[in-house]
């Protein structure tokens, strides 16, 4: 049975069973490969699906602000929620366009992380605040 695999040779089975004549963990045995390119388009694709999610909620506050006849308080929430809208339009198209540039984007800095959990979380507020 010099040629033959069997089943757990590789390791997979705790690697009791060591002598599978290729130094262990499926030698030989070819993977499915990871295609670089799949992890940064889904994450382009979540940014933009965000972006929308972000500009149905600006303009639905903006038509709730102007719906009963515009008011200084309806206009003032109304004009934060488009001002951070622009803001997290603003990062999201940054983080894209780094998406694209390289095979391997970098990790997204905490500043940038964090300035968009605030602009998305104060939009919901602004939003919340203009149908209550």
């Amino acid at each position: 049975m010099s040629g033959a695999r069997v089943p757990g040779a590789d390791g997979a089975d705790g690697g009791e069973n060591e002598d599978d004549g290729g130094g262990g963990h499926g030698a030989g045995v070819a993977g499915p490969s990871r295609d670089p390119g799949l992890q940064p388009e889904r994450t382009r694709l979540a940014w933009r699906r965000t972006t929308l999610s972000g500009t149905v909620a600006a303009v639905l506050a903006v038509k709730t602000a102007l719906h009963g006849g515009p008011s200084p308080a309806g206009l003032t929430v109304c004009a934060l929620c488009c001002v951070l809208w622009l803001g997290f339009l603003l990062l999201a198209e940054v983080r894209i366009r780094r998406l694209g540039r390289s095979a391997a984007p970098p990790a997204l800095a905490p500043r940038l992380a964090a300035a968009a959990a605030v602009c998305t979380v104060a939009l919901a507020v602004c939003a919340a605040a203009l149908v209550v």
